[in-house]
């Protein structure tokens, strides 16, 4: 049954990753949660399970997604290369974070992030790219902060980025694009950093690797890869400001379900 979960989840975040340039995170780790709840998990590396999987997970679904989004030529590789360098380097610091933080506490400080988020991308307007994208030590920093903050939370740095990049004038398509590929750099930092600290730690169940918990990665990975292809595909054929609309209200539910399994 769990493992029917774990594919019907990567159905759902590779979608997504697809559709809105994020890793998945922002379902992958929520679901988790639920999951190795089920399974009786120890509450003290539970979170930590599930945000490592995830990460795990956005290296699959990020190569699937970058390979349509560059057939269509929306990836802004002039911003990738300085962003991906300072997400490296963010995520491999928010790992090594993350580990420091209760279990609950960083689930609160998760749901509240995604609640601002949304909140931000619907007052959202845009502006000229023009006038507002930094020079690429600037990107690189932005990267930086972007990479840390997604590595503590589980999730590919799409929610940050593409808020980011809307906020400064790039179209939709473009930002989710490039995000996604981004997203790989978070992918393969965070899960690298969780597979070696969570070695030898207490309480985790068997089939883990460090902290990553394989049957969840294997049954998310079975499905992810086709379904953010699929939806790379229907982002490019949705209107900018109904893409945008989605996602800030896919991020406000998400952050008020985690709010909700820690208050209730």
């Amino acid at each position: 049954m769990l493992f029917l979960i774990y594919l019907l989840l990567g159905a759902l975040a590779g979608l997504l990753a697809g559709l809105f340039g994020i890793g998945g995170g922002v379902i992958v780790v929520p679901t988790l949660v639920f999951a190795f709840t089920l399974q009786g998990i120890e509450p003290s590396v539970l979170m930590h399970m599930a945000v490592a999987t995830s990460l795990a997970n956005i290296i699959f679904t990020a190569l699937s997604a970058i390979h349509t989004h560059q057939k269509k030529g929306a990836i802004l590789w002039h911003l990738v290369r300085p962003v991906a360098v300072g997400m490296l380097l963010g995520a491999f610091i928010g790992v090594n974070t993350a580990i420091t933080i209760p279990g609950h506490i960083l689930q609160g400080i998760f749901g509240f992030f995604v609640i601002y988020l949304g909140l931000k991308m619907l007052l959202l307007t845009k502006r000229p790219a023009s006038k507002n994208l930094p020079g690429v030590s600037g990107m690189t920093i932005a990267g930086a902060f972007i990479g840390w903050a997604s590595a503590i939370f589980g999730i590919g740095g799409g929610n940050l980025l593409v808020s980011w990049l809307v906020n400064r004038g790039v179209v939709m398509q473009q930002a989710v694009a490039t995000a996604a590929t981004c997203g790989l750099a978070i992918g393969l930092a965070g899960a690298t950093t969780n597979l070696i600290i969570g070695q030898n730690v207490a309480g985790l169940p068997d089939y883990s690797l460090g902290y990553i918990y394989l049957p969840a990665l294997i049954g998310i990975i079975l499905t992810s890869a086709m379904a953010a292809s699929v939806g790379a595909r229907i982002a490019h054929k949705l209107p900018a400001k109904r893409l945008q609309q989605m996602f800030a209200v896919l991020l406000l539910l998400v952050g008020v379900r985690m709010l909700t399994t820690i208050f209730i």
